[in-house]
């Protein structure tokens, strides 16, 4: 793997994320911020924090693939959440969390007086490194492989 999180017994264990990530091998690849956006260009889910921020990790996700890169391949994640409810911001991370599951990578989450479009609740940006040029060639093959075989 391309990215090797980083943790330190010197900084506080229960953060539920890397402090730090390292990268080797490949182009990085930044991210515009992931919207809660459909094909439409519509805003999903007005009012559903939840809702909006699966999305936003699902378009995220896209966009990586798109890229040549997978979630394991991201070094940085950045998440803007409109609201300065802390339970607000706690409910959108544990959803980014989980997305990433033991990919736990460093991550900046903040609160937000509003975001670029209306309705709009969460924005989440990644950096990412592409891969080593085999295993980008397999994850294009599995994009375009008939009936997502």
């Amino acid at each position: 793997m391309a990215v090797n999180l980083v943790r330190s017994a010197r900084l506080f264990a229960g953060t539920g994320y890397a402090y730090a990530a390292t990268a080797s091998a490949g182009d990085l690849i930044f991210t515009a911020g992931a919207c809660p956006l459909d094909k439409q260009g519509k805003v999903v889910a007005p009012g559903d924090l939840i809702a909006q921020t699966r999305l936003a990790l699902a378009n995220l996700r896209i966009a990586l693939e798109d890229s040549g890169a997978a979630i394991e391949d991201v070094v940085k994640t950045t998440v803007y959440v409109a609201s300065s409810d802390r339970g607000e911001l706690a409910a959108a991370f544990d959803e980014v969390a989980a997305f990433f599951g033991d990919h736990d990578v460093p991550s900046t989450l903040l609160g937000v007086a509003l975001l670029g479009y209306r309705d709009q609740l969460v924005e989440i940006e990644a950096i990412a490194v592409q891969p080593p040029p085999a295993r980008r060639a397999a994850a294009s093959q599995a994009r375009t492989s008939p009936a997502g075989e």
